[in-house]
């Protein structure tokens, strides 16, 4: 059976050691009564929450699945989840980083992060059905008339009523602009929405009494494509004017997906036969209402990877330090047993090291976007909120796709760490292996993510975003650029920063010529652009290290974090140099391809 552990000390060193938090927060009048004891003793009891009430359901969860109810459309949880979620509710936990006006407890968006990242190792299935929830507070907090925010927030926030997002249909995919759902204008202001949602996560439960559904829909004078989509919400009852349930809307759920993994979660087939809604947003928008939905959402994917990578990597720790197979290559290591445990194989030694170089890696990115979320959202300074949420905004398809990728080699080779035993079920591996693969494909395929950040995120602005994130690299430079012992992980990323200008120069020039020249080269950049984010995170990470090793802190941590990122650099940061080379391949050999694909 698989056992987690929050890792508590390695979240407390990025915000309080790495990021100083603390120091940010005094500068942001909502945050500023916020210090380092409330943040330990909140993340401590997510911890807390995360590994004894959601874990132990993970397994149990993944066997039974959820069940529908053909006749009523109802649908029942595996058994457990609901009485979690009452306790979640009960913590308080839905209000977290939620704003006060509503109910919430108006904590830094950091918070939130670290809560969500071990409730994902302990059980990603159960853990969307609150998750998802946070991205239709956002887009009504954001674009919702006075009237809906009255109604639907305070219940979103308390976690009384849980969110849904119905984007897509059987037929478009990611394509949005294809979508055939329709909203007929009524005479009392609401609209009948009529249509068709598949892959709707969370759909139909029985955590609740209501769910409200955010749907995307065509209004009768809509432009075609992308320019033409409304949002609308769509609750599953309809909502009395003093709040409390009326009767059944028509928006029901149809039939579940057979999934490869995420059995506890309810994937819906959504039928929506003349439900009742109202406009959010304006007409024909949207797709920018949505957006700020789809956005937490990607933030939120890459978060369910990071913790899926943590929990592999734990189990796959213990596991190769308990396991004996075979001698050591050097000489005995173990004179008092048969054989040696197979964490002295230098081949297992890779595989469970990478796995904590992208756990590590991708929770100091998420620390890092949560800051600049508290920051664009609420610092006082007009400057700092534009800048923060550019550094964002080209920070979220990376996160989304770098870290999913990453978090499917992280629990594919913790798996490999386990040889036949991981494949069999009672050890827990194949199912964060499973649970893991449907991350690379949520909120637009990781390919959609590097088109986006390529072609919209830095070529669409001529690479103004990514030379602010240069200038952060150039600051660290600057700080370290003498300091042999830092030299080893300085040098990496200066030189890379230097080549990405030219790089990114010669991909956009090309794609100038031919717009397939940047959807051939978008996957390759987007990694290049990761592990240039990474390696400087790993720069930060490192500094702190050998400061606190210079001034006598014999804790094994920071030399823990200072091996780690040696092997970072070492064996995964040079993968850049082939994805250049392949980016810079072009798009001949991809679509000079058709009697090779005939």
């Amino acid at each position: 059976m698989p056992s987690y552990n929050p890792p508590l000390r390695d979240m407390q060193f990025l915000m309080h050691e790495v990021f100083k938090v603390t120091e940010t927060y005094q500068q942001i009048p909502k945050y500023a009564e916020v210090d380092a004891d409330t943040i330990n003793a909140v993340v401590e009891e997510a911890g807390k929450f995360a590994a004894n009430v959601a874990f132990p359901l993970n397994i149990s969860g993944d066997e039974e699945g959820c069940t529908l109810n053909k006749e009523t459309h109802e649908v029942t949880t595996p058994k457990g989840f609901k009485q979690a979620y009452a306790q979640f509710i009960e913590g308080g936990w839905p209000a977290l980083s939620c704003d006060p006006e509503y109910g919430g407890q108006g904590l830094p968006f950091v918070l939130n992060s670290a809560l969500y990242e071990m409730l994902n190792s302990a059980n990603q299935a159960w853990t969307m059905y609150p998750g998802l929830s946070h991205g239709a507070y956002e887009a009504l907090h954001a674009y919702g008339t006075p009237e809906q925010k009255k109604i639907y927030l305070g219940k979103l926030t308390s976690g009384e009523w849980t969110g849904t997002m119905c984007l897509t249909e059987p037929h478009c995919g990611t394509d949005l602009g294809m979508l055939r759902t329709k909203a007929e204008p009524q005479a009392d202001g609401s609209y009948k929405i009529t249509g068709n949602k598949i892959f709707i996560s969370a759909g139909e439960h029985d955590f609740t009494s209501n769910i409200v559904h955010l749907v995307l829909a065509r209004l009768p004078d809509a432009p075609v494509g992308s320019k033409g989509i409304s949002l609308f919400v769509v609750p599953k009852f309809k909502v009395k004017a003093d709040g409390s349930l009326g009767e059944r809307n028509p928006i029901f759920c149809g039939a579940l997906e057979h999934k490869m993994g995420i059995h506890g979660n309810a994937t819906a087939q959504i039928n929506i036969d003349g439900a009742i809604g109202t406009l959010v947003g304006e007409p024909n928008k949207g797709l920018q209402a949505m957006f700020v939905m789809m956005n937490a959402a990607r933030l939120g994917v890459g978060n369910q990877s990071l913790g899926l990578t943590e929990v592999a990597y734990q189990n796959a720790l213990a596991y190769a330090k308990d396991r004996l197979q075979m001698r050591s290559l050097s000489g005995v290591k173990a004179k008092d047993k048969p054989a040696d445990p197979i964490i002295v194989h230098p081949d297992v030694r890779r595989m469970l090291l990478t796995a904590k170089a992208y756990a590590e890696g991708g929770r100091a990115l998420s620390t890092f976007c949560g800051l600049l979320l508290d920051k664009e959202l609420h610092h006082p300074d007009e400057k700092v909120r534009k800048d923060s949420g550019e550094l964002v905004a080209l920070l979220t398809p990376i996160v989304k796709a770098f870290i999913t990728d990453n978090g499917w080699t992280a629990t594919t080779l913790s798996q490999q760490v386990f040889g036949g035993h991981g494949f069999i079920k009672e050890w827990g591996m194949e199912q964060f292996v499973r649970d893991a693969r449907i991350n690379m494909i949520y909120e637009g395929t990781n390919g959609i993510q590097a088109l986006d950040l390529l072609g919209r995120k830095i070529l669409g602005n001529q690479g103004a975003t990514l030379k602010k994130f240069g200038k952060l690299i150039a600051q660290l430079v600057e700080e370290e650029g003498v300091n042999e012992k830092m030299s080893e992980f300085i040098t990496p990323i200066a030189v890379l920063g230097e080549q990405m200008t030219k790089f990114t120069t010669e991909i956009g020039f090309k794609g100038m010529q031919n717009p397939d020249e940047v959807g051939a080269a978008a996957v390759d950049y987007l990694r290049v652009a990761g592990h240039l984010v990474f390696g400087y995170l790993f720069a930060r990470m490192a500094q702190v290290a050998l400061r606190e090793i210079a001034a006598g802190n014999a804790d094994p941590f920071y030399l823990g974090k200072l091996q780690t990122a040696r092997f970072y650099f070492a064996k995964l940061f040079p993968e850049t140099a082939t994805l250049m080379r392949t980016a810079r391949a072009g798009s001949q050999s991809l679509m000079d391809s058709d009697a090779a694909l005939a």
